[in-house]
């Protein structure tokens, strides 16, 4: 019997018990198949997102929105230098509420812009945006220097519309960035970033109530915008983005504003800041008119912005351990409840409480609301876009609140229990829609740390 006949054994001498059946290579076949199959959608799958909470290009980046945001958000809370030289000076000619459309103008561009600018940072347009609109503000505040007296077209388009396009170009996106380097301490870079606006609102009246005198009006702005020029270059060099841009991701437009809990927030935002900016616009006013000593004429809006350095580090460092939500409704509250301790700062004492109380919770606010609009995003794509929207809204009450305070107070008779009143009522009720946001969207997490 040859080999091949010999039962068991195959040709080539080997037992048929190790042989694989047909079946058993088949199933072995589609097995490893699978196995490629998964392999390879776990190489496709994008590796998930870390932040390194800081290192030295996370803290370059966050210094770098500190300084744009010390020229851009600067210049806007301090308008109401502007607003009493106007008054008493170059635009004499023209009531309160009328000037006061130049800062709202700046204010509701800044804020207004974030909605398009967030957009687009979204979609890796952040060096376009940077660059672009650091440049169109400090050309506008060169052309501010050539202003002539008496010409209110001309403060009005260089100052409220130039300025206030490049405003809202940088604003959002020096915010939004932080987000590319932290999430457990985004809060507090967000809010550092932020202060920057308050120390350049506390330095500015100063610089320019001594150089209003000395050097004139057009001088005393040049200056100012030869330190924007110089801040801003540096800001540009040292600013980077991390992570991959959205690209061509659609944003849910539809889905972020059917969002209930984060609309109730918005329009609570709206309100909050529809008579937040009140105080700042006219305290020096309402210092002059008190014949309070030049020295706290000259510094009350300084003291209140300085505060308002502290107002925006504090809060964010305690939104991160306490939330978010929490923090922002505590300086909602309490930002409403001093608005009435104005009418009461009819002394050097009076005033300075005020200005510290007040510029550490209206500046605490300021910075924590817009890391509660990224709690609501579902993926980092969705961060600028949602803290954008709720800027753009909150926009209109910037636009028109100060002119409606102005209008209030009616000069020369200067009635001021009205504007006080008026931003008293709306930020409390704006406090109050945020608070009813909140439990919403507690009820959703089932958490209450927000």
């Amino acid at each position: 019997m040859s080999l091949s006949e010999k039962p068991g054994i195959t040709p080539e001498g080997q037992s048929l018990q190790n042989v694989p059946s047909v079946s058993s290579a088949a199933n072995h076949r589609v097995s490893s198949s699978e196995d490629l199959d998964m392999e390879a959608n776990k190489a496709a799958a994008p590796p998930p997102l870390t932040f390194p909470e800081g290192g030295l290009q996370g803290w370059l980046t966050v210094l770098g929105g500190f300084l744009t945001l010390f020229c851009a958000a600067g210049t806007m809370q301090s308008f109401g230098v502007y607003e009493n030289y106007y008054t008493l000076n170059t635009l004499s000619d023209h009531v309160p509420s009328d000037i006061a459309w130049i800062g709202s103008l700046q204010g509701f561009l800044l804020f207004g812009g974030g909605f398009f600018s967030g957009q687009l940072f979204d979609k890796g347009y952040f060096r376009h945006l940077l660059s672009g609109g650091s440049f169109l503000f400090v050309f506008s505040s060169f052309m501010l220097s050539l202003a002539q007296p008496h010409h209110y077209y001309q403060n009005f388009l260089a100052q409220g519309l130039g300025m206030g396009i490049g405003m809202g170009m940088v604003f959002m996106p020096s915010i939004s960035i932080a987000s590319h380097y932290f999430r457990q301490k985004r809060a507090l870079a967000m809010g550092i970033i932020l202060s920057g606006g308050s120390l350049g609102a506390a330095i500015y009246p100063i610089m320019l109530n001594h150089l209003f005198p000395k050097v004139g009006f057009a001088w005393a702005v040049r200056a100012q915008s030869f330190l924007f020029l110089g801040l801003l270059i540096i800001s540009n060099l040292i600013m980077k983005t991390r992570l991959p841009a959205g690209g061509k991701k659609v944003i849910d437009l539809k889905g972020i504003v059917t969002d209930v809990p984060y609309m109730i927030c918005t329009i609570g935002s709206f309100f909050v800041f529809w008579g937040l900016f009140v105080p700042y616009f006219y305290l020096q006013l309402f210092c002059s008119k008190h014949d309070l000593p030049p020295n706290i004429v000259t510094y009350g809006i300084t003291i209140l912005n300085i505060m308002g350095v502290l107002g925006r580090t504090l809060p964010n460092f305690l939104a991160d351990i306490f939330g978010s939500f929490n923090v922002t409704i505590a300086t909602g509250v309490l930002t409403g409840a001093l608005v009435f301790m104005l009418l009461a700062s009819k002394s050097v004492a009076a005033t300075v409480i005020f200005a510290i109380l007040y510029g550490f919770s209206s500046g605490g606010f300021v910075s924590v609301i817009g890391p509660v609009a990224a709690t609501f995003a579902k993926n980092i794509n969705e961060v600028g876009t949602r803290m954008g929207l709720l800027t753009f809204v909150s926009s209109f009450a910037m636009l028109t609140g100060s002119p409606i305070s102005g209008a209030l107070l009616e000069a020369p008779h200067y009635y001021w229990v009205r504007p006080v009143v008026f931003s008293a009522v709306v930020v409390l009720f704006g406090s109050g829609l945020i608070i009813i946001s909140r439990a919403m969207q507690a009820r959703k997490k089932g958490t209450w740390r927000l």
